[in-house]
């Protein structure tokens, strides 16, 4: 998938799905294993949308992702206003399967992102779940990495002599989308997906907020009541963009009937 974000209407953005649900994520990538061809994995919600905008190397990541979930109900929402509809494939939801799926086909792999804490207890809770998964790289990144500096190019060689072919990459947005590509081009048989924060999930240095908090849809407040120096803003930016959003979606599923 190659597109020019900068010039991306609201509804465009929201098309940057391309993937419906993780069934179908998982057949893919099964698929490409069998080929050994890489991939990239981006998981869209309405903070990413913000990005967007703001943040041209950022938009040019985006573009050359060949796989985009929707990770956030809004997302899910929109894109039915749409007459699209897609189902929700949050990123941290992602590694356990992945990662069994690489456990099958023998495929080993890499964690990128988080701290060296973060990255054993993770790793110890992956390969007791499944026994034979190979991870074969742990890489923390030092404080204010740059995903396109020299630390980045280092990472990358050691991630290439670790023969790693799926690397999860917990750096938050935009920094994991800028690194899968550079990722990409330099190990184009290794497939990188980006998952937040979710090592941090699986080793419990963070806590996701409870089932019912996930199904009623309100795990954004659960999120941003538990830190919200940081998480109140971009909240508010997120909401602002809703209303827009929602009259572009609008409007593409009217053009489309005509």
């Amino acid at each position: 998938m190659t597109c020019d974000t900068s010039a991306l209407k609201a509804s465009d953005v929201l098309s940057l799905v391309n993937t419906h649900d993780q069934q179908a994520l998982i057949k893919s990538v099964h698929a490409h294993f069998l080929t050994g061809q890489g991939f990239t994995v981006a998981t869209l919600n309405l903070d990413h949308i913000v990005k967007l905008r703001q943040q041209p190397a950022f938009r040019d990541a985006y573009a050359h992702h060949s796989h985009v979930v929707a990770d956030g109900n809004p997302i899910v929402w929109l894109r039915r206003v749409m007459g699209q509809p897609v189902a929700l494939v949050p990123g941290s939801e992602l590694v356990m399967p992945l990662a069994d799926l690489a456990r099958q086909a023998d495929v080993p792999v890499a964690l990128l992102g988080a701290t060296d804490a973060t990255l054993a207890l993770a790793a110890e809770r992956m390969q007791a779940d499944l026994p034979g998964l190979r991870i074969v790289a742990r890489i923390a990144p030092p404080f204010g990495f740059d995903p396109s500096g020299a630390v980045a190019d280092r990472i990358l060689s050691d991630l290439a002599a670790s023969g790693a072919r799926l690397c999860f990459l917990a750096l938050g947005a935009p920094k994991q989308e800028i690194l899968a590509i550079r990722g990409a081009e330099k190990l184009p048989q290794c497939g990188f997906v980006s998952i937040g924060a979710g090592l941090d999930f699986i080793a419990g240095t963070q806590q996701r907020a409870p089932a019912w908090v996930r199904r009623i849809a309100m795990e954004w407040f659960w999120r941003m009541a538990t830190n919200p120096i940081r998480l109140t803003q971009r909240y508010a930016q997120c909401f602002a963009i809703l209303p827009g959003l929602f009259w572009s979606a609008r409007r593409a599923r009217i053009a489309r009937r005509n």
